[in-house]
């Protein structure tokens, strides 16, 4: 009997083990993390513990994990913006997640809001390093913006570049279908789809594989060109040649304008 009570723990364990490991790995495929994964992993990065220091995707960690109700996200996000580390210093915003934060549960010290007392309110919004906001308006494009964070080191691209890359193709709607026949996140027509080995378009971690894929191939086409880059994203290499430059159409420019505008605010 204790022999078979043994081996009825030893499988219990087993099962166990079994069970968690399908679950991280669902969380994995379907690219769903619980806020408290997500508060961690974004101080992993903004502390360094493990990982170079990235502000930058701390702050897109905390921001999707805030977007869950996850009281400490929002308690560090305070801290982050008081503090000024990454981002720009503002005691508004930092009051405003503070707020939020207690609301969530998670009171800041009271000398520390008596500080802020005098401080306008405003709404608790994430603003990037680089001005401009973030936009995380719910879960899905919070969940979009992580994949985009993982996936783009694999290409060299820098997610923050793709980030506006998704919002000016389709709006981060995975479903989207232009006039031109161009699918999902990325707005990637059939044959450029076929040429990156994406099957299904409209499955969003495929889609932005291949749409990387080739941003990373128009980048090395045009030497590290982001205008030249981004103009033959748009309207395709062979147009950028032909012209030799961002070629002279309204919708390309006004493209690569406002890729730039969000990307690089401080050249525009």
């Amino acid at each position: 009997m204790a022999l078979f009570g043994k081996k009825l723990i030893m499988a219990w364990r087993h099962g166990l083990m079994a069970l968690c490991c399908m679950v991280l790995l669902g969380a994995q495929q379907t690219g769903r993390a619980d806020s408290h994964q997500l508060t961690e992993e974004g101080l992993r990065f903004l502390h360094g513990e493990g990982v170079s220091v990235d502000t930058e995707r701390a702050l897109v960690y905390l921001c999707a994990a805030a977007q869950q109700r996850d009281a400490k996200a929002a308690f560090e996000l305070g801290w982050l913006y008081l503090q000024g580390r990454g981002v720009q210093r503002d005691e508004s915003l930092a009051l405003a997640w503070f707020g939020r934060a207690t609301a969530l549960g998670e009171s800041p010290p009271p000398r520390l809001m008596d500080s802020l007392s005098s401080v306008e309110p405003v709404k608790p919004i994430c603003v990037s390093g680089r001005g401009t906001t973030l936009e995380f308006i719910d879960r899905r494009r919070a969940d979009l913006a992580i994949a985009i964070y993982e996936i783009a080191p694999e290409y060299d691209l820098d997610p923050a570049l793709v980030l506006e890359v998704v919002r000016a193709e389709s709006n981060f709607d995975p479903r989207a279908r232009s006039d031109k026949g161009a699918l999902g996140l990325m707005q990637l027509i059939p044959a450029t789809a076929r040429r990156f080995g994406v099957q299904d378009p409209f499955e969003p971690r495929q889609n932005l594989h291949g749409g990387m894929a080739y941003l990373r191939w128009l980048r090395e086409r045009f030497r590290g060109n982001l205008r030249l880059t981004l103009a033959g994203y748009n309207a395709g290499e062979g147009v950028v040649e032909r012209y030799g430059g961002v070629p002279p159409y309204p919708e390309t420019r006004e493209y690569v304008r406002r890729i730039l505008s969000r990307y690089l605010p401080a050249s525009t």
